[in-house]
């Protein structure tokens, strides 16, 4: 008999649920310190997960949940950017 295979679980930063690792988009911060929006999971560098929703990623810029991920300051142009790149996603 076949175990059922597990589906990798990772916490949003905005809200702070538990959600499947495919759900959720990876913000990436690559190791020369640049942060991207990441959509297939493939990009090097670490990562911090945030649902495709804007409201999302306003709550984990309000909690500076990213810069504590990343331990590392993140300007507010980074954020516009991020949104920016989750609405041309959403299109």
């Amino acid at each position: 008999m076949q175990k059922p295979r597990k589906i990798p679980q990772r916490q949003c930063l905005g809200c702070r649920e538990m959600k499947n690792k495919k759900d959720l988009i990876r913000v990436v911060r690559s190791p020369e310190g640049e942060l991207s929006l990441d959509f297939k999971g493939k990009k090097p560098g670490r990562g911090a997960y945030v649902c495709p929703d804007a409201g999302c990623l306003a709550r984990a810029k309000k909690s500076r949940a990213l810069e504590r991920a990343f331990q590392t300051g993140v300007p507010a142009e980074v954020y516009d950017q991020l949104a920016a790149q989750m609405a041309q996603a959403h299109e």
